[in-house]
């Protein structure tokens, strides 16, 4: 009833233009005159007649007109029917074995459940989630999804919200009579988790206006979609919040009802035809649940389906609901109007008493038989007999015609009307998929907008950074000390490469602070993908741009306080190369990180198989034990470790110049067993070894050059530019196995 009254409002009532008042009268006229489809021209006020009589202040939903004339589809039809009939899903567990049932013998009147002699222990099972759900959701109306804990809400709402494999979930799905096409139903849908995924540095305006970037196209100035956000905010109640970031733990932020409105705002900013929620008002006191809900409601009369899951709504909110459907262990007991809830019990002989909240009675009647032997079968059974009587006597003409509209003429019906504002095309000759663009915005504008969203959201935590640079500059700091100005001795050659292996293995030791950098981002990813927000190749990307300032300033830091204080050679070109390899470094460390945290689940388990992992690669870059020597079997190991690399690339640059000599006559006898001997016998040594040798040996002669270190570490494959471009290859082999975790691993879908 409360949608017939407000398309009547609506017929009769004065439009509204979208621009506020401070909107100047040549920036209306300049946007009154875009050709057809236009975005932002008039705001259409979808009333709601119980306003004036409550006093509601609550801000209508407001939708862009995009149509230049007023010949669109009249109000009265039905643009939109969501029908899902016989939904089965079901998923095998295995059987839970106890000690006491896997060792006492099989006797005769064994306890139910236990396995029975010949039984398999392991055989799985199959528990039956969804059974023969039917029903339809029409725009205008919310319908509201109940049940206990277990009874198969959140699980229904994932199977029309396509978050279920289709191999898996039997049964049809239908918008206006034609099966829903998953990419379609991406576009046109949007999809409220339980839990509020944001980003907690961000404000609240700051969050709707990212979301704004991502499903507005580029097409609509930044103008409009400032506008647009405002709005929004001040639909949603959130005006006096619009200024404070989310926060954690860490920092206080919004409110919990205020989070729960901010989660629904970034995926209605586009104006979805179908809105899934599960659970909106999950942990909100009464009043905050209320108002979640009548925005749903605004939302709703816009021109919406909203189906959502609620655990237990209180009375106020049953006034605001359209449709119910009560499930109890995967099955219908009850759907149709909250109206007909006391008439339904009265004939099922549980009458409703007029103290008691409709819905507290039916969940607590439905828990009830559930506890009982026969199960809820009898009101499974009762519900089917009392739909049939109802629908045998209803007057046909009085019967709502399924569908009124073919699925492209609703599209298009609701693009002239403002709805799906991200891109779309009302040219109703095409199909239902095409008219809607699968991504509202190019590759490059996602990318541009998702790292300036993770900037501005790190840019708030400085001391992350800080931890970070502190890390580097004490490491390097001791390492400085540790071997403060080496010389060109035999042993000073040791010291040189002990510090090499020790500092490009502290490089990517240190890149581990990436690993939970993607993982606190993980489900805020995959709930934005699921819906096509942007791309996946966009996040990868826009990650890798957003980590490179950071690793340049931590290279830089690096090398600047080690280089000269250890007395590396080379002078400035061999700075900038080492700068540049330990950058190389970093980056490849970064994206073999980021990488694994695409694949493992938890922060600890990833920073185990992290430092496991890259103390094989020190293990076998050639530092402890030479390429020659290293076992056959293990050679592939060596040529995959990341620190091989750098390393060669370092020990050539400091040892590659042919002139520089690092042994030198009596020199060769340091580190042996003739050490300690005095240097008049080290020097007879000499004079007996040139007599042997034929050739004349002297305190100062040459005896070890760089070029022959170089061949006793067994570096002669690679050249160091070589070991350098290899570097920098592995860390975009690395973002490319990313992208492709991130393609397999994140449909977020039901088996």
């Amino acid at each position: 009833m409360s949608r017939v009254v407000a398309e009547n409002i609506l017929q009769g009532e004065e439009s509204v233009q979208f621009y506020d008042q401070r909107v100047q009268p040549m920036e209306m006229s300049q946007a009154s005159a875009y050709s057809s489809p236009t975005l932002g021209q008039l705001l259409k006020r979808v009333g709601d007649v119980t306003k004036e009589v409550t006093g509601d202040e609550t801000p209508v939903h407001q939708v862009l007109d995009m149509s230049s004339d007023n010949q669109s589809i009249g109000p009265h039809a039905l643009p939109f029917v969501l029908s899902f009939n016989n939904l089965t899903y079901s998923v095998k567990t295995r059987r839970k074995i106890t000690l006491p049932a896997i060792l006492r013998r099989p006797v005769a009147g064994t306890i139910a459940g236990d396995p029975v002699a010949g039984e398999n222990l392991f055989a799985r099972t199959t528990k039956v989630l969804l059974d023969n759900i039917s029903g339809e959701a029409r725009d205008g109306e919310i319908i509201a999804v109940l049940g206990a804990s277990g009874s198969g809400k959140s699980t229904l709402i994932d199977g029309l919200a396509n978050r279920i494999a289709k191999e898996s979930l039997k049964g049809t799905i239908t918008l206006n009579g034609e099966p829903l096409d998953s990419r379609l139903l991406k576009v046109i849908s949007a999809y409220v988790m339980q839990d509020d995924l944001l980003y907690p540095m961000l404000t609240v305006e700051e969050t709707l206006m990212f979301a704004a970037e991502f499903r507005l196209p580029r097409t609509l100035s930044k103008s409009k979609k400032k506008m647009r956000v405002q709005a929004l905010i001040d639909q949603l109640g959130l005006r006096n919040a619009a200024k404070t970031i989310i926060g954690d733990e860490g920092h206080r932020g919004v409110s919990g009802g205020e989070r729960r409105r901010v989660s629904i705002g970034i995926d209605i900013i586009h104006d979805p035809i179908i809105l899934f929620l599960d659970e909106p008002t999950s942990g909100l006191d009464s009043t905050s649940a209320f108002m979640v809900v009548k925005v749903l409601q605004r939302i709703a009369q816009s021109g919406s389906i909203v189906i959502m899951s609620i655990h237990q709504p209180s009375y106020r909110i049953l006034s605001l609901l359209d449709r119910m459907l009560f499930l109890s262990r995967g099955q219908t007991v009850y759907s149709g109007s909250p109206m007909n809830l006391p008439h339904f019990f009265a004939d099922f002989g549980h009458p409703i008493p007029d103290s008691e909240n409709r819905t507290e009675f039916a969940l607590d009647l439905i828990r009830e038989l559930e506890g009982s032997p026969g199960g809820t079968k009898s009101l499974v059974e009762f519900n089917k007999t009392w739909q049939n009587t109802k629908r045998s006597n209803q007057n046909p003409e009085t019967v709502t015609p399924s569908h009124g509209l073919s699925l492209k003429e609703a599209i298009s019906a609701s693009i002239s009307r403002g709805k799906l504002v991200s891109g779309t095309t009302s040219d109703i000759h095409t199909s239902p998929t095409s008219m809607v663009p699968t991504y509202a915005n190019p590759f490059w504008t996602e990318m541009v907008t998702l790292s300036k969203r993770s900037f501005t959201n790190s840019w708030r935590v400085p001391e992350l950074f800080g931890i970070r640079l502190g890390a580097i500059v004490v490491t390097g700091f001791i390492l400085a000390t540790m071997f403060w100005q080496l010389d060109n001795s035999p042993k000073g050659v040791q010291e040189r490469l002990g510090f090499f292996a020790f500092a490009m293995s502290t490089t990517f030791y240190t890149c581990a602070d990436a690993l939970p950098v993607f993982l606190q981002e993980r489900y805020i990813f995959m709930r934005e993908t699921a819906y096509n927000a942007y791309r996946r190749s966009s996040y990868c990307l826009s990650h890798a741009i957003v980590s490179l300032p950071a690793l340049i300033f931590l290279s830089f830091a690096f090398a600047a306080i080690t280089f000269w204080a250890v007395g590396l050679d080379g002078g400035f070109s061999g700075f900038m190369f080492y700068f540049g390899i330990i950058l190389a470094s970093f980056w490849a460390g970064n994206s073999f990180v980021t990488f694994l945290s695409g694949v493992v689940p938890s922060v600890m388990l990833g920073y185990t198989i992290v430092v496991a992992i890259l103390a094989y690669f020190l293990l076998f870059s050639g530092f402890f034990m030479n390429r020659d020597r290293i076992p056959s079997y293990w050679i592939w190991f060596h040529y995959l470790s990341l620190v091989k690399y750098p390393y060669e690339a370092v020990l050539q640059n400091e040892f590659d110049d042919p002139t520089k000599c690092f042994v030198k006559g009596i020199q060769m006898f340091d580190n042996s067993p003739l050490g300690n001997v005095p240097n008049a016998l080290k020097e007879k040594l000499l004079s007996t070894m040139s007599d042997t040798l034929n050739v004349k040996i002297t305190s100062s002669t040459c005896v070890t050059t760089g070029a022959d270190i170089l061949v006793q570490q067994g570096i002669t494959d690679l050249s160091k530019w070589n070991c350098f471009w290899i570097c920098i290859a592995w860390g975009f082999f690395f973002r490319v196995l990313f992208y492709f975790s991130l393609l397999l691993g994140s449909k977020n879908k039901r088996r």
